[in-house]
């Protein structure tokens, strides 16, 4: 929220110079982002007069002005504005005067005319993005005045970020009750009365409200104002102060609206009362209803939606934006103006949902104090009345008295506070930090130092609720600096922890060249189909945006939106792993840890000394086997021929677990999807299921054994259909309890081999970690594999 320093001193006395109450705020909680001048730097301007106004006579788009300006003085002035006029009062840069940007005003001779000075515009003086013409002044401004202190410029504009829980300082009455509270002192607010009724026929000028959407509108205030002037302009003071917040002056009714919200926190809005229907009714929307709102934008309502409306039509999103038929404009002279309670959690998410971030619903997303909508409408009505004149009718409140936010009561105990502060403070002073803050005490009890207090909280502090959140207003007025500093002693109980197996595996991997990546859990539909189709997503209520709707069910899709991002920046040779949680359908509901990578590219980074070929599929096998020795899963795993839509049907190898348990896949992209992703360079992946595998995933050590071991070669020729995998299976079930390790050294198909067969060359080593291996027992255990084989797969010895 951006507001005026000069704005806040209005309404609050201290004597705490700008960076001292910058200081404040923020160590109260509210971090000010920013602090930047009202205005840019500009010197030499002046209310001038123009007192005629004539053409000039070689240009048409130029006139020639007399200015008056300081001590009635009077200066010609060529200008080609075409809102120059005579008995307009604009700033006026006399000679020598400095505009932003360091241009200096020098007299010049225009088309034959000399001019000495020259007439500004707003953006000129870098006020606004206003150009059309120049900068009007009020008639009352007083001629020759220095412009800088007509308008207040020298003011400074203090940006404060303001946590989500603290909606009540969304306003200048809530961050002066903080600044007062922080000073030790009382804010400067004057009572808003009730006006007088002065329509003759006050049941003619009410409108019927009617509130059917239960807790999500509880009260809604309304009031018409028949017979405004239609030609009336808001007043510069008002301007300027919406200027300073960042709002730009529509029309009187519309910027009376903002400068009540930005004064009391309060949104309200203006209907032409001209284009209403009947009555009003509060209610959520139908589901063939639809909106064009006053920024032209049509949406379709959703049943969840809620939504003010006459007989006929929605005329707007509750506490989001008013539609664009109801709104008012230049020939608008009777209004109904609607103050409104809103639930925060009816609002929370609905602008988003349309793509919409408003003032108003930044503010009721938070929470609105539900006694400001009758206070609020007065002070509206009187700002319109001062204004535009008009005639009000009576200010009638609907609401539903037992859907209304409870006011709290809450215990504070001595006791606590100095239990939790470590310090004590005295009671009056907690009494006068809690009052200040609009808590109201209700009954005292215990002895000195040691009482309990009951207080009801304010209507306006959502974020109250419970004794520790007292404490720490406490504290925060205190001052969090000022609390006393002790030094915290703890024993302990240490306990070995279990190994982090994704420790080993992130090294192994980074030692292999890849780079860890971290993407978003959220992923677009469609790339979610693409690779996963025919897999449900959990689908996310209110997406930050379209490309990230659904929860993913892979790593693979941020890891190759990663890599698609890296190519086309020229860095074609890319290695990423991440590490994440994959997430199941809507109705499963769970998340599993799970580590993937992608590589492409070439095999070695560029250098005189490394070959130029491009990775292959082998690649990342061997990547992963390391991965799974590292955590001990080497001999444990076997490699099948799979099959997986996001990868190439004859480049895909899946993982078993114990030969039971699929724990991942390795692969080439699926073309299509390569090609549809705009890579013009092979992909390979992998990725881990680590759900599946054992708790303890860190190799253990074991002591090498000091007995010979005793490898034996054989080659077996089987049908080329049989796979590797199969072909270890059989061998380690039937090699006996010595084997520690099986090669697979050489594949031969050729010469010596016959036709659709193929020759498996397998390494066994066996050993014996108590005592040296016979021959006997080695060659029995050969023999037992041999004729396995052979049962199995009708294998024979290649001699």
């Amino acid at each position: 929220m951006k507001v005026s320093e000069s704005w806040l001193r209005e309404h609050v006395e201290v004597e705490a110079a700008t960076e001292e109450l910058i200081e404040q705020l923020t160590m109260a909680g509210l971090e000010v982002d920013a602090v930047e001048p009202a205005a840019a730097n500009f010197s030499g301007v002046l209310v001038g007069e123009i007192t005629s106004a004539e053409k000039h006579p070689d240009a048409d788009k130029l006139k020639v002005c007399t200015v008056q300006g300081a001590n009635n003085e009077a200066f010609n002035v060529v200008c080609g504005a075409p809102n120059a006029r005579v008995g307009l009062k604009v700033p006026f840069a006399t000679v020598g005067a400095t505009l932003p940007g360091d241009f200096t005003i020098k007299k010049a001779k225009l088309r034959g005319v000399e001019s000495f000075g020259m007439l500004c515009s707003a953006s000129e003086l870098g006020l606004s993005d206003d150009s059309d013409g120049l900068f009007e002044l009020p008639t009352s401004a007083e001629t020759g005045a220095n412009v800088r202190d007509y308008l207040q410029l020298d003011d400074n504009l203090i940006e404060v970020d303001l946590t989500p829980n603290r909606g009540d300082c969304l306003s200048i009455i809530g961050l002066t009750r903080e600044i007062a509270v922080l000073n030790n002192t009382t804010s400067t607010w004057t009572r808003i009365e009730a006006l007088p009724t002065n329509i003759a026929d006050e049941v003619k000028d009410t409108f019927k409200v009617s509130l059917t959407a239960g807790s999500a509108c509880p009260r809604y205030a309304g009031r018409v104002v028949r017979g405004i002037n239609p030609s009336a302009e808001t007043p510069l003071w008002m301007q300027e102060k919406l200027r300073r917040s960042g709002i730009r002056s529509i029309h009187p009714v519309v910027d009376i609206t903002n400068f009540v919200m930005l004064e009391l926190g309060q949104p309200l809005h203006g209907f032409d009362l001209a284009k209403l229907n009947t009555a009003i009714e509060v209610r959520y929307a139908r589901g063939d209803e639809s909106i064009t709102l006053l920024d032209g934008a049509e949406l379709k309502l959703d049943t969840e939606t809620l939504i003010i409306a006459d007989s006929q039509q929605a005329l707007a999103i509750a506490g989001i934006m008013g539609g664009q038929h109801s709104g008012v404009s230049d020939d608008t002279v009777d209004i109904f103006f609607e103050s409104a309670h809103f639930n925060p959690l009816t609002i929370a998410g609905k602008a988003r949902q349309y793509g919409l971030h408003t003032d108003s619903s930044h503010r009721f997303e938070r929470g609105v104090d539900p006694e400001l909508p009758m206070i609020a409408l007065e002070r509206a009505t009187q700002l319109l009345q001062e204004i535009a004149g008009g005639k009000a009718g009576p200010a009638l409140c609907t609401e539903l008295a037992d859907e209304l936010p409870p006011r709290l009561n809450v215990t504070l105990r001595a006791a606590q506070i100095k239990r939790l502060l470590k310090l004590e403070i005295a009671s009056d002073r907690i009494l006068t930090i809690l009052n200040s803050l609009g808590l109201q005490l209700l009954n005292t009890a215990g002895e000195a130092g040691d009482e309990t207090w009951h207080f009801q909280i304010p209507s306006w502090r959502f974020d109250l609720s419970i004794e520790a959140d007292l404490i720490e207003e406490i504290a925060r007025i205190y001052g969090y600096n000022k609390l006393p500093k002790s030094q915290l002693t703890l024993a302990p109980e240490i306990k070995a922890s279990a190994p982090n197996p994704l420790n080993p595996i992130k090294a192994t991997l980074v030692n292999r060249g890849y780079q860890e990546a971290i993407t978003y859990s959220f992923i677009a539909p469609q790339l979610q189909q693409l690779l996963n189709p025919g897999q449900e997503a959990v689908a996310i209520t209110n997406p930050i945006s379209a490309d990230m709707a659904v929860m993913r069910t892979s790593l693979w899709p941020g890891l190759l939106s990663a890599l698609q991002y890296n190519v086309n920046r020229q860095q074609s040779r890319v290695r990423l792993f991440e590490t994440g949680l994959r997430f199941a359908s809507q109705a499963a509901g769970e998340q599993w840890p799970t580590v993937a990578g992608v590589i492409t590219g070439k095999r070695s980074s560029e250098n005189w000394n490394n070959t130029t070929e491009d990775v292959d599929f082998y690649d990342i096998k061997g990547d992963v086997e390391a991965l799974l020795a590292a955590i001990g899963l080497a001999d444990k795993v076997e490699h099948i021929a799979g099959n997986l839509d996001a990868l190439h049907p004859g480049q895909t190898l899946e993982i078993k677990f114990n030969q039971e348990k699929t724990i991942g896949y390795i692969g080439k992209l699926n073309p299509v999807i390569q090609k549809t992703l705009d890579l013009d360079q092979p992909v390979f992946l992998f990725e881990l299921y680590l759900e599946h595998l054992p708790a303890n995933l860190v190799d253990q050590l074991s002591q090498i054994s000091r007995f010979p071991e005793v490898r034996r070669d054989i080659a077996v020729v089987v049908d080329q259909q049989v796979s590797v995998s199969d072909l270890t299976a059989i061998v380690r079930a039937n090699s006996g309890e010595y084997l520690t390790q099986l090669k697979v050294f050489d594949v031969y198909q050729g010469k010596g081999v016959e036709k659709h067969s193929k020759s498996i060359g397998l390494g066994l080593t066996f050993q014996n970690k108590s005592r040296t291996l016979s021959d006997n027992e080695v060659n029995t255990a050969e023999e037992t594999v041999i004729r396995a084989l052979e049962d199995r797969f009708g294998a024979s010895l290649r001699r």
